[in-house]
């Protein structure tokens, strides 16, 4: 979004300059010809003074809101062109509401709703524009975008459950790790000045050297951290590299399951979504199996659309990854030969989210005494280390 200063003739001949705000040239162009203004000159696009609102990223939730809002306008018989007037006005978010100008400008000049979307993939997944488009050929394109909404809102909230839920014990990482460096590197080395050259026990030689490593080479410690680090990022930005970490990610008890009932759910939902809204199988196969968040769930999808094409069942792929539980196997199987793929592909969802659910919080709860138990061992061979010194000489001194 930037400022462009324009010159322009109104349609009474006079000339008239002025600024306006907009995302592109050509969505500045489009303004001031709404405004039955004819350019002669236009100039600037940098930043707009104020702008940082409309920097902000669209999140999944405004989109969804607009969706929801979207199908009430166009439910209640409001035209289409008029419907996103309305959205723009009302909508919170200034990028968003800049990316629906722009939307609403190319709609006007003939393009379908479709493929205006399109022109924003950032905001507007592959997901959502094959659905709309499905909507928008068959004339159920409020039901399309009702549909997409209720997803959306869903989908946030299994988010939201995730990271809150695993905010509570990063937190006691973070504050126990705090303290044990500030013990370290504050409060040992005035106990090691203490003791001079009394004889020390192994738990009280080790804790003084951890205090001097950190205290002397501070620096070649998060070096060396920064390295470790950018050597694991270029290895998982790999493709090998993102399927193993992938793989040993899946192996981990209780999260990793929790994790592959997330990925089992979110195809279920967005597959079952879009076969409902008219989207062909195909397609909607192809599109589900990009959006899985899982590379090796996405592999067992592309060779089930494989078989589909062929004429064959879509089970038996997805059974050798060996990625989906039995019963879910068998239910889609049952689904298929019944033709009610799509419902029972979303009560699949319904299911799975709430297993995943208590997965979660199955695995937060594991996770909590676990740290606390690592942070208490921690402090615990700490204080040992230097109190076993004390106790060796109070020993002494009542022997002698």
């Amino acid at each position: 979004m930037g400022d462009f200063k324009y010159t322009a003739k109104t349609s009474a001949g006079q000339t008239v300059s002025g600024v306006l705000t907009a995302d592109t040239e050509a969505a500045a162009l489009r303004i001031l010809d709404e405004r039955d203004l004819f350019p002669l000159s236009l100039s600037g696009g940098g930043p707009a003074t104020g702008s940082r609102g409309t920097r902000r990223r669209v999140r999944t939730r405004d989109v969804g809101l607009m969706y929801g809002q979207l199908a009430d306008l166009i439910g209640s018989g409001v035209p289409l062109l008029r419907a996103l007037d309305s959205l723009i006005r009302s909508t919170v978010n200034k990028r968003l509401a800049g990316i629906l100008k722009e939307v609403r400008g190319a709609v006007a000049d003939g393009k379908s709703l479709t493929d205006s979307l399109r022109d924003h993939p950032d905001v507007f997944p592959g997901l959502h524009t094959a659905m709309i488009q499905a909507g928008e050929r068959a004339s159920f394109l409020e039901e399309v975008l009702q549909s997409l909404s209720t997803f959306l809102e869903r989908l946030d909230e299994l988010r939201g459950k995730v990271m809150g839920s695993l905010a509570y014990p990063f937190l006691l990482a973070g504050v126990g790790t705090v303290v044990l460096v500030a013990a370290l590197t504050l409060f040992v080395p005035k106990f090691e000045s203490l003791l001079g050259d009394v004889a020390k026990p192994l738990p009280t030689e080790i804790v003084f050297g951890l205090s001097r490593l950190l205290r002397d080479h501070w620096l070649l410690l998060v070096l060396g951290a920064g390295g470790i680090g950018a050597l694991l990022w270029a290895a998982i930005s790999s493709e090998g590299g993102r399927r193993t970490f992938e793989t040993w990610r899946l192996k981990v008890p209780v999260l990793g399951h929790a994790l592959r009932l997330l990925s089992i759910t979110r195809f279920c939902r967005i597959l079952g979504t879009m076969l409902a809204n008219g989207v062909p199988i195909l397609q909607a196969l192809a599109i589900s199996k990009d959006a899985t968040g899982s590379r090796l769930l996405a592999d067992h999808i592309a060779a089930a659309t494989e078989n589909v094409r062929d004429g064959r069942p879509l089970t038996e792929p997805l059974r050798d990854g060996g990625l989906f539980p039995e019963q879910i196997l068998a239910m889609i199987a049952v689904a298929e030969e019944s033709n009610r793929l799509e419902k029972v592909l979303l009560h699949i969802a319904d299911t799975v989210e709430r297993r995943t659910n208590r997965q979660v919080d199955q695995a937060v709860r594991l996770l909590e005494p676990l740290i606390l138990c690592l942070v208490a061992a921690a402090i615990g061979f700490l204080a040992l280390g230097l109190l076993l010194p004390i106790f060796t000489m109070a020993g002494t001194l009542g022997k002698s």
